[in-house]
C-alpha cells in the first residue's frame, strides 16, 4: 500500500499536533506516511524528499512547522503537489508560524489551516483527494453528514433540557 498522503513535521516536538491528522486520515482509511524533516537541519533531505514524493504516489503533502515555519514552503517550491501547512504554536502563539505559511510568494501556494489545524488539513487532504476519485468523495458526503448529525442531537438534548423556568424551547 502507498501513502497517498504524506505528514511532514519539523521535528517529533510536533508530533501531539499532527496526531489529530494522523486519527483522522486513518478512521477513513487513506493510507499515509509520517516523516520528521527539518528546511534548517536536514535541507538535503527535504529537497530529495520535495522532489520525489510525487512519484511513489503521493498525492498532498501536510507539513507542520512552528516559529519561522519555513518547511511548507521550502517543500511547496520543489513539490508539484499540493501542500497544507499547519501552523504550530511555539512561539508567539504561533502567529509567527501562520504568517510565514500565509506570506508566500507568488507562486508557491500553501494551503494553510488554524493554528494547531492538523485535523483540518486531513480533512482538507481528503477533499482534494476526492475531486479526482469517487469512492473518496462519498467520504467526504458521509464526514459532512455526521458533522450536521452531531448539530441535530445537540439540539435536541439542547431542547429536553426542562430545568430553567424561563426557557422557551
Amino acid at each position: 500500500m502507498n501513502a497517498r498522503v504524506s505528514i511532514i513535521m519539523g521535528s517529533t516536538s510536533d508530533l501531539p499536533v499532527m496526531e489529530a491528522a494522523f486519527k483522522f486520515l486513518e478512521s477513513n482509511e487513506i493510507p499515509f506516511e509520517v516523516l520528521a524533516l527539518s528546511a534548517h537541519r536536514t535541507p538535503d533531505e527535504v529537497a530529495e524528499y520535495a522532489k520525489r514524493a510525487h512519484t511513489r504516489g503521493v498525492e498532498v503533502i501536510i507539513a507542520g512547522a512552528g516559529m519561522a515555519a519555513h518547511l511548507p514552503g521550502v517543500i511547496a517550491a520543489m513539490t508539484p503537489l499540493p501542500v497544507i501547512g499547519v501552523p504550530i504554536k511555539s512561539s508567539l502563539e504561533g502567529v509567527d508560524a501562520a504568517l510565514a505559511m500565509l506570506q508566500m510568494p507568488p507562486g508557491i501556494p500553501v494551503a494553510t489551516v488554524a493554528i494547531n489545524g492538523a485535523q483540518n488539513a486531513a480533512i482538507l487532504a481528503m477533499q482534494i483527494l476526492a475531486a479526482g476519485d469517487p469512492a473518496m468523495r462519498e467520504k467526504v458526503i458521509r464526514h459532512k453528514e455526521n458533522l450536521k448529525q452531531k448539530i441535530v442531537k445537540a439540539n435536541a438534548d439542547l431542547a429536553a433540557i426542562d430545568t430553567y423556568k424561563f426557557k422557551t424551547n
